[in-house]
């Protein structure tokens, strides 16, 4: 089985051979600079109790918190929006590698982004993802957590100079993100497990949610 990282690994090779040096050299910066910056101080935590939230899916429904942890613990995974290489790999591998693991602990999957409902089902379909996809606008959930950062200047150039301006896809016009997350919360909405990742190409292993759900 390829880990996430290997496939990300994968995805820097080829950017670093395909794309101009000097845009890769941006985001390499920007990468080293919120790894040394870390988690933020009071960002959220086990032990934590998450406070009742209600987000739209991506066919414009509302899916509360308590839903989502109705008939056992729930996997929450934050990610920067469809637009990020990183963010499908991870969906993707999570929708053939965890989601079928996840009826044994009477688990759910959903992945939470800033980005509009319209464009997290462009994302549910380009990814063929089966699992529920929801919108954070304006990041309202995130921030609480403490899970943002906003984005370089010199990066958000370089990704418009690629074509992408993550504005586009999102309700607010802005450009603050969330950290790749994933929770684990039970069905007290508890958070029983927590990984954050300051540099955007981190991502969760199947293999971590598995053994944390076990523990359970």
């Amino acid at each position: 089985m390829t880990t996430i990282a290997e496939q990300v690994n994968d995805i820097k090779a080829a950017a670093a051979s395909g794309l101009p040096p000097e845009v890769v050299a941006v985001f390499a910066s920007d990468q080293a600079v919120l790894a040394a910056a870390g988690v933020a101080a009071g960002a959220v935590a086990v032990g934590d109790r998450l406070s009742p939230f209600a987000l739209s899916d991506a066919n414009g429904q509302t899916v509360t918190l308590d839903e989502i942890t109705a008939d056992g613990p729930s996997v929450i995974v934050f990610y920067r929006g469809g637009w990020c290489p990183y963010c499908n790999l991870t969906l993707r591998t999570y929708e053939t590698e965890l989601l079928p693991q996840l009826s044994a602990y009477s688990a759910r999957l959903v992945a939470i982004s800033p980005e509009t409902p319209d464009a997290s089902l462009s994302t549910q379909e380009k990814n063929e993802l089966a699992y529920t996809v929801l919108s954070d606008t304006g990041n309202r959930l995130a921030d609480t957590l403490g899970i943002t950062f906003d984005p370089s200047g010199e990066g958000l150039t370089a990704q418009r100079a690629l074509g992408v301006d993550i504005r586009t896809t999102r309700a607010d016009g802005g450009t603050r993100l969330p950290m790749p997350t994933v929770l684990l919360v039970d069905r007290d909405h508890t958070v029983r497990f927590v990984d954050i990742h300051p540099d955007y190409t981190g991502r969760t292993e199947v293999s971590d949610i598995i053994n944390a759900l076990q523990t359970l």
